[in-house]
C-alpha cells in the first residue's frame, strides 16, 4: 500500500459549488497516452506529455484521497487509456482501502478494453465492480478505421475476461455520422444479449483532430427517433451518478443511455470534476477553467494548502458548458483533447 497522509478517516465537509450542486464524483486521468488513435478523440500524430510532467502514482493516490476526504464517493480512473500506465494496478490496489473503510462507494474505470484480458481479475480483486468499455463498432474493418490501428479481438477478449472475473461491463459508443449510425441497433442488441447495458454519446468538440466535427457529429435526438421505430423504449428515472439519461428497451430487456452534451446538456445536475494526469483540476468538461493542484500538492506534506486550493476551485465551478457544433462552429470548443481531460 502506498504511504500517503490522506486516508479520509474523518467525516467530510461536502463540496458545494456556487449553484448548490454537491460534488461527489471525481474522474482522474492517470495518463494522456493511449494504445489506440480514435479519429474523433486524437490526432494521428499526437504529441504526448513528457513522462516527467505526470504526477507520480503516489501523488495521484494522495490527490484522490484528499478528494475522498472532502466527500467524493465515486472515483473513476481514465486516460488516455488508464491500463497502459506502468504499474497502474498498484494505484488501484492502494485506493481500494477507501472501499474497505466505507469512505468510497465505488472505484471504477473507463477503458478501451485492449488490456482487460491481462488486468480484469486483478481489478475485481481490488474491489472494482463495474467498468465502462469504449466500443463504437463490431465490424473489424470499421474498428480499425475508427481506432486507426486497433485489434477488435483484443477488446472482445478483454470484455469476456471481465465478465468471467465478475465485473459488470457497460459499453460506451460514440455515434459517428456515416460510420456506425446504421450499426447502432445491432450493436445494442449484441450488448444486451451479452448482459451489458449500453450508452450512446455525442461527439464532443474537444481538441484539434483530423477532419471537421460537423463531418462526425450526429445528434442523438435523431438516433433515438430512429430507434423508436424498431424498439419500445421507456424512460427511466434512475441515475448512476453520471450524465446519461436511460431508457429500458422492451425487446432486448436491457438499458440504453444517452449522453447528449450538445442536443440536451446535463449541466443542471453535474456532480463531478476532472483532474488531468499533470494535476490540473477542471470543474467543467466544456470550459477552459483550470486550477493547478500539483503545486500545492508538492508544496507541503500535509493537505491544508491542497484542500484550500480545491475549495477555491469548486467555488468557481461554472454553471455549464458551451459546446456547439454547426456550420459556423466546426472547430473545438476547448483546446485540450479528451484524452488529457479525465475521461
Amino acid at each position: 500500500m502506498m504511504n500517503t497522509p490522506s486516508d479520509a478517516t474523518t467525516g467530510p465537509t461536502p463540496m458545494i459549488d456556487p449553484f448548490g450542486r454537491t460534488i461527489t464524483y471525481l474522474r482522474v486521468s492517470v495518463t494522456d497516452r493511449c494504445d489506440l488513435r480514435c479519429f474523433y478523440c486524437m490526432s494521428e500524430d499526437m504529441t504526448f506529455l513528457p513522462r516527467t510532467d505526470l504526477l507520480t502514482l503516489e501523488e495521484l493516490d494522495r490527490l484522490c484521497s484528499a478528494f475522498i476526504a472532502k466527500g467524493v464517493r465515486k472515483l473513476r480512473l481514465t486516460g488516455g487509456e488508464p491500463l497502459v500506465r506502468r504499474n497502474v494496478m498498484s494505484l488501484f490496489r492502494s485506493l481500494s482501502r477507501h472501499l474497505k473503510s466505507g469512505a468510497l462507494n465505488e472505484l471504477t474505470l473507463t477503458t478501451n478494453g485492449s488490456q482487460l484480458a491481462k488486468y480484469a481479475a486483478e481489478l475485481a480483486d481490488c474491489g472494482v465492480r463495474r467498468i465502462n468499455v469504449s466500443l463504437d463498432t463490431l465490424d473489424r474493418d470499421k474498428f480499425r478505421a475508427i481506432t486507426r490501428w486497433g485489434d477488435i479481438d483484443k477488446v472482445l477478449a478483454g470484455i469476456k475476461a471481465s465478465q468471467e472475473a465478475g465485473l459488470k461491463v457497460k459499453i460506451n459508443t460514440v455515434a459517428l455520422k456515416n460510420m456506425n449510425e446504421e450499426e447502432i441497433p445491432s450493436l445494442m442488441r449484441w450488448a444486451h444479449d451479452q448482459g451489458m447495458d449500453m450508452t450512446l454519446i455525442e461527439v464532443m468538440p474537444m481538441g484539434d483532430v483530423s477532419g471537421g466535427r460537423l463531418d462526425q457529429y450526429v445528434p442523438l435526438s435523431m438516433v433515438r427517433s430512429r430507434l423508436a421505430g424498431q424498439f419500445t423504449m421507456t424512460d427511466l428515472t434512475e441515475s448512476t451518478g453520471g450524465p446519461a439519461r436511460y431508457v429500458s428497451v422492451a425487446e432486448t430487456g436491457g438499458k440504453l443511455g444517452f449522453i447528449t452534451p450538445l442536443t440536451h446538456n446535463f449541466c443542471e445536475s453535474c456532480n463531478r470534476v476532472r483532474i488531468t494526469c499533470t494535476g490540473t483540476l477542471h470543474t467543467c468538461l466544456g470550459q477552459e477553467d483550470a486550477s493547478d493542484l500539483r503545486k500545492p500538492l508538492r508544496a507541503s506534506a500535509d493537505d491544508a494548502l491542497l484542500s484550500a486550493t480545491i475549495d477555491r476551485a469548486i467555488g468557481l465551478k461554472p454553471k455549464g458548458h458551451d459546446f456547439v457544433i454547426d456550420r459556423r462552429h466546426t472547430g473545438p470548443s476547448v483546446s485540450r483533447h479528451m484524452s488529457v481531460t479525465g475521461g
